[in-house]
């Protein structure tokens, strides 16, 4: 094996990798990886404590993570590399719904929750009620019974369940679609919010002029037999943060509005006893 120098060090490296992986993709992937982390360090003349510096700061995303805290995802989705790889495996037709990112506040196995009844942890005072109701259907029209809309959001302080503590479950559930492919549930208008800031990626980001914050949206994850997962979701229209999505999620065809209604009768039927909002949203999946 030939002795490392300043010039040959990267492709020693590189064909060590590719060579010795017993997963041919592996063995590509990280072949690259390392040609464009070094081309990285060369270009830009990476010194010994910047180098040191990069490291802890990793540490610390790894660190700060858990079941619940995602940073590294947090750190992908600031860098607008969530984005990217979610652009680049999710190309649908023009008549298909479009994807965005997940988002770091996920939380899986929601409560399933009856055609137009409210979502949990969302009491009559909180927010402004807001009702969200539509079709799911697939590219030729045909509605699809017994689809899924796996649905979370932020609380009125623009805080997840999942960045809470023991929480039960809130501001997430489970609802299905009817016969005619139509679902309704009753929640709260989701706020702009900033990103946790309190780690490295807030630390990071407190080192530039870029904002902290993300637009009012509402997430879906809409499943149907026969037809792919779609992972997305919309946006509050009035939101001024539309353009400046810290994690780059905003689409044109996501941003959706809420009408405001006056008090009376919901669109569930209850009576509500103040201003109210409905969002009407139809969803199309592509086949499998």
């Amino acid at each position: 094996m030939p002795f490392a120098t300043v010039d040959t060090i990267t492709d020693i490296a590189a064909e060590r990798w590719e060579k010795g992986a017993r997963d041919p993709r592996l063995g590509q992937l990280m072949a690259s990886l390392i040609r464009h982390l070094h081309a990285f360090a060369r270009e830009n003349e990476l010194t010994e404590g910047e180098w040191f510096e990069a490291t802890e700061f990793l540490s610390r995303v790894g660190q700060m993570s858990n079941d619940k805290r995602k940073e590294f995802i947090l750190l992908s989705d600031t860098l607008g590399l969530s984005m990217l790889v979610t652009l680049m495996n999710n190309q649908v037709g023009d008549a298909a719904t479009k994807p965005t990112l997940l988002g770091p506040f996920y939380i899986p196995d929601s409560p399933e929750i009856p055609f137009g009844e409210r979502l949990p942890g969302i009491a009559d005072e909180d927010g402004a009620p807001l009702f969200v109701q539509g079709r799911v259907s697939d590219q030729d029209g045909r509605p699809l019974a017994g689809a899924v809309l796996d649905v979370w959001q932020n609380d009125q302080e623009g805080i997840y369940e999942a960045q809470l503590i023991g929480s039960d479950a809130r501001h997430r559930g489970l609802v299905a679609t009817r016969a005619d492919g139509s679902y309704l549930f009753r929640t709260v208008a989701p706020v702009d919010y900033a990103i946790p800031v309190d780690g490295p990626v807030g630390d990071l980001i407190a080192r530039t002029t870029i904002s902290e914050f993300r637009p009012a949206h509402i997430h879906f994850i809409v499943r149907a037999d026969g037809c792919k997962p779609l992972t997305t979701h919309v946006f509050d229209s009035t939101s001024p943060k539309i353009e400046s999505d810290v994690v780059f999620g905003t689409r044109p065809e996501l941003v959706v509005d809420l009408v405001d209604h006056p008090a009376g009768t919901a669109p569930n039927g209850e009576a509500v006893d103040r201003p109210f909002k409905v969002l009407t949203l139809d969803f199309v999946l592509e086949g499998q």
